[in-house]
C-alpha cells in the first residue's frame, strides 16, 4: 500500500499506467474520426441542394481531452485510491485481533462490526495473516485457533455476537501468546476491541494478573492498540431490586462518574406491555444511583422484567419471578373484634407476619373471593356456611391455598361430631380429627410442653431452623390413618402432627393444629412463624422457595442484547440446592429455569462485581475510542465517472459522424456534462472505526 498523507493506494503498481497516457494522446491525435457519410438523393442534385457539413480531418481537442481523462480514471480506479484508510495497521507481520464479546460489548455492537470489517479489508490488501480470539467464547463457540487468511477472518467477524456472560480474558490471551510462538516472527499488530471495563476472572484475581500485565505481554508481538468505549458510553449494570412490600428498591451502577446524569428503568409484563417507568439519577461524581418503584399488587404480580432504556445489554435487564410478587392474602376470623386485648386477637400475629411480603385483606370468605386471591387464612372460623364452603372449595380446586388454624371453635366442633377429610360436614380439613383437643403440660399432666421436631425432607418447611424455645401446650389431634405421615408437614417431638396438608385439585388445604395466636403455643411469637407463612404463601403460585427438589431445567435465556428467547444451546440444568449460589456462565446463561408453573430467574447482574473503568495503560500502548472515521474508497466513484465519460464519448462520436441529430453546440454541452455532474458529487463511503468521535 502506498500512503501519501491522508490518501493511500491499495494497488499502487496500477499507477504505472499513467506512463502510457502520452502514447494514448499521440495515437488519438493522429487518428482522425470516422468520416461523415452524407447521402445525396437524386432529387437533391436536381434541386442543386448542397450540404455544408464536413468531416473533421483530426480528432477535436475537447474529445481528445475527454478520452485522456477516461483513460486516467480507469488507471486510478485500478489502483484503488483510499482516503483515511481503515484500521491503521503499521506492522508487517500477523494481525492479532482480540475481541471482548461479553455482555458489556453489546451496547454498540455495530461499531465493533464495522471496525472489524476495516481490519479485514486492510489485512487482505496487505496479504497479512490474521488470528481472531474472543474473550467470552469457549469450546465449540470459540473461533478457529491459529492464523488464517483475512477472508476467513472476515467470515468469523460476520458471525460474531455478544454473549450474555462476563469475559475470561486470561484464557483468551494465553491462546494468543501460545499461538504467537508458531507465527510469523516479523512485528505485527495487536488490536484489542475491549468493552472498556476491568473484568478479572476468578483465576486472574487469584493469580494477581492485571490488565497492565497482559498488555505488556502482548507488546512483544508488535504494536498494541486498545479500542474502548468513551467513559460516558460504558455499560451500566442494573441490580436485582430489593422488595419492600409493594415497593421495589432499584439500584444501578456504572464504571465512571462521567456520562449521563439520569437513566430510565422500564417495568414490563409478560405480554410486553409497559407497566411503569422510573427515573434514576446519578449524583455528581457518583457511580451508583437508586430509586424506588411502587406498583399496585395487580401490576406487581404481572411484572416480568426491568430494564434500562436504550442500554441493550444482558447486564441492564433483570428478570422477575414469583419471589418478587406481592400476593394478596385473605384473613378470616371466627372471633369478634380485638377490643382492648389485641394480643389475644386471632389475626394479630398473622397480620404482622404477612404484612411485609403480602397484601392483606380482611373480611368474610365470600367477600374476599370476589377479588383475585392467592391464599386464604382461616383463623378458627367456626362453622362455614354451605354457600361459602362451596365457593371456597371451587377456589381451592382452581389453585388456591386455604390455610386453617385450629382453636376453641374447631375443638368444640370435634367434640360434638367426628370431622375430617372426606366428611361432607367439613371438607376443608386435610385429615380426620379426634374429638376435643389435647392439653400438654397442664397442671394435672405429667408431661412438659412439647417441642417441634425437625422438618422432613418432603415438607415445604424443610431447611428452616427450629428454635429450641418454641413449644406447644395444646393442639387438636389427627386420627391415625395410613396416609397421615404423607400429609404431615410438621410434627412435635412426640410424633403427633402439628401441620397437615392435602392436595385438592390444583390447590392445597392446610391445617395448623394450633391457634394463630399465642394461646396454645408460642410459635406465633417466633421468627419461625413468619418463615413458615412465607413458604405457604410461596406455595400458592408453585414457587420452590427451598433449595431442594429436582434440578431446574432451562426454560428461556437472554442473549447478549438482553432479549429473551428459547433456552440457549448448551444451557444445562441447575441443581435446586445450588441455584442461589449459581453465577451466570456459558453453561448457565441468564434466563428462567424450572417449569412453567415453578420458574426461577437467574440474572447476570446478581453475580457481577461493581464495574471498574480500565485505567492508565502501559507506555507504548495506544488507546482509541469507538467512533466514526471517514474512510473514502474512490474506486466506485471513479469507475462510475469513467462509465459516464465512455457513454458521452460514444454519443459524441455518433454525433460527429452525423448519426445523431445534434449540433456542435449540443455535442460540446454533452462533453461538459460529466464535469458539471462531478461538481455536484458530495457523497462518500464511510466506515465506523477507531480514532474518531461519536
Amino acid at each position: 500500500m502506498l500512503v501519501l498523507g491522508p490518501f493511500s493506494f491499495a494497488v499502487p503498481w496500477a499507477l504505472a499506467g499513467v506512463l502510457i497516457l502520452p502514447a494514448i494522446w499521440w495515437l488519438l491525435r493522429l487518428t482522425p474520426p470516422v468520416p461523415t457519410i452524407i447521402r445525396f438523393p437524386p432529387i437533391r442534385l436536381l434541386l442543386a441542394i448542397r450540404t455544408s457539413e464536413e468531416s473533421s480531418a483530426k480528432t477535436p481537442p475537447w474529445l481528445l481531452v475527454l478520452r485522456l481523462v477516461l483513460a486516467a480514471l480507469i488507471i486510478l480506479a485500478a489502483s484503488q485510491p483510499l482516503m483515511n484508510a481503515g484500521a491503521g495497521l503499521i506492522g508487517k507481520g500477523p494481525v492479532f485481533v482480540i475481541i471482548d464479546d461479553g455482555w458489556a460489548s453489546a451496547a454498540r455492537w455495530p461499531l465493533r462490526r464495522a471496525l472489524l470489517e476495516g481490519i479485514a479489508d486492510q489485512a487482505e490488501r496487505d496479504g497479512r495473516p490474521v488470528m481472531v480470539v474472543t474473550t467470552a467464547a469457549e469450546g465449540k463457540d470459540a473461533p478457529g485457533a491459529g492464523m488464517m487468511a483475512a477472508a476467513d477472518a472476515r467470515r468469523i467477524f460476520e458471525s460474531l455476537q455478544p454473549k450474555p456472560w462476563p469475559t475470561d480474558r486470561g484464557t483468551a490471551l494465553e491462546r494468543v501468546l501460545a499461538a504467537a510462538n508458531a507465527a510469523d516472527s516479523r512485528p505485527g499488530d495487536v488490536i484489542w476491541l475491549s468493552d472498556g471495563l476491568e473484568e478479572p476472572s476468578p483465576e486472574e484475581a487469584k493469580n494477581g494478573k492485571t490488565m497492565d500485565d497482559w498488555l505488556r505481554s502482548l507488546q512483544r508481538l508488535g504494536g498494541v492498540t486498545l479500542v474502548s468505549e468513551p467513559a460516558i458510553r460504558l455499560a451500566v449494570v442494573l441490580r436485582p431490586p430489593v422488595g419492600d412490600g409493594g415497593t421495589l428498591n432499584l439500584s444501578a451502577e456504572r464504571a465512571s462518574p462521567e456520562g449521563l446524569r439520569d437513566i430510565w428503568v422500564r417495568a414490563t409484563g409478560e405480554d410486553g406491555h409497559l407497566l411503569a417507568r422510573e427515573q434514576m439519577v446519578f449524583a455528581v461524581g457518583k457511580t451508583r444511583a437508586e430509586a424506588s418503584l411502587t406498583l399496585p399488587t395487580e401490576l406487581l404480580n404481572r411484572l416480568q422484567r426491568l430494564e434500562i432504556e436504550g442500554a441493550g445489554t444482558a447486564g441492564s435487564v433483570v428478570l422477575a419471578d414469583e419471589r418478587w410478587r406481592r400476593r394478596p392474602v385473605g384473613l378470616v376470623s371466627g372471633a369478634g373484634s380485638p377490643g382492648d386485648q389485641p394480643l389475644l386477637y386471632d389475626l394479630f400475629y398473622l397480620e404482622r407476619a404477612l404484612k411485609p411480603f403480602t397484601e392483606i385483606r380482611i373480611g368474610g370468605i365470600e367477600a374476599l373471593l370476589k377479588r383475585p386471591l392467592a391464599v386464604m387464612v382461616l383463623a378458627d372460623p367456626g362453622r362455614i356456611s354451605k354457600s361459602a364452603r362451596k365457593k371456597l372449595l371451587a377456589w381451592v380446586n382452581a389453585g388456591g391455598v386455604a390455610v386453617r388454624f385450629a382453636g376453641p371453635l374447631l375443638a368444640k366442633e370435634t367434640g360434638e361430631e367426628d370431622l375430617g377429610a372426606g366428611n361432607d360436614k367439613d371438607p376443608l380439613l386435610p385429615v380426620r380429627l379426634r374429638a376435643g383437643d389435647r392439653v400438654i403440660g397442664g397442671t394435672m399432666s405429667w408431661l412438659k410442653p412439647a417441642k417441634l421436631a425437625p422438618f422432613g425432607a418432603s415438607s415445604p418447611f424443610h431447611g428452616l431452623a427450629v428454635p429450641k424455645d418454641v413449644s406447644v401446650n395444646r393442639q387438636v389431634l389427627a386420627q391415625p390413618a395410613l396416609d397421615l405421615a404423607e400429609k404431615t408437614w410438621a410434627r412435635l417431638d412426640d410424633g403427633t402432627p402439628l401441620v397437615t396438608a392435602e392436595r385438592r385439585g390444583k390447590g392445597w388445604v392446610v391445617l395448623a393444629h394450633i391457634t394463630a395466636n399465642a394461646q396454645w403455643s408460642n410459635l406465633p411469637l417466633s421468627g419461625l412463624f413468619v418463615d413458615m407463612l412465607r413458604r405457604l404463601v410461596a406455595l400458592s403460585q408453585g414457587v420452590q422457595a427451598e433449595a431442594t427438589g429436582p434440578p431446574l431445567e432451562p426454560l428461556s435465556s437472554l442473549d447478549g442484547f438482553g432479549r429473551l428467547g428459547p433456552a440457549a444451546t448448551g444451557a444445562r440444568a441447575i441443581p435446586s440446592e445450588a441455584f442461589v449460589a449459581t453465577r451466570v456462565s456459558k453453561t448457565h446463561p441468564p434466563g428462567y429455569y424450572g417449569s412453567k408453573s415453578d420458574r426461577r430467574a437467574l440474572n447476570l447482574s446478581r453475580g457481577l462485581a461493581p464495574p471498574v473503568l480500565i485505567g492508565d495503560l502501559p507506555s507504548g500502548v495506544a488507546r482509541v475510542h469507538y467512533g466514526k472515521t471517514t474512510e473514502v474508497d474512490f474506486r466506485p466513484w471513479l469507475l462510475t465517472l469513467a462509465l459516464i465519460l465512455a457513454l458521452v464519448d460514444f454519443a459524441a462520436s455518433l454525433a460527429l459522424r452525423g448519426l445523431l441529430p445534434l449540433g456542435r453546440a449540443a455535442v460540446l454541452a454533452l462533453a461538459l456534462l460529466p464535469a458539471l455532474s462531478a461538481g455536484t458529487w458530495a457523497g462518500s463511503h464511510t466506515r465506523n472505526g477507531p480514532g474518531g468521535n461519536d
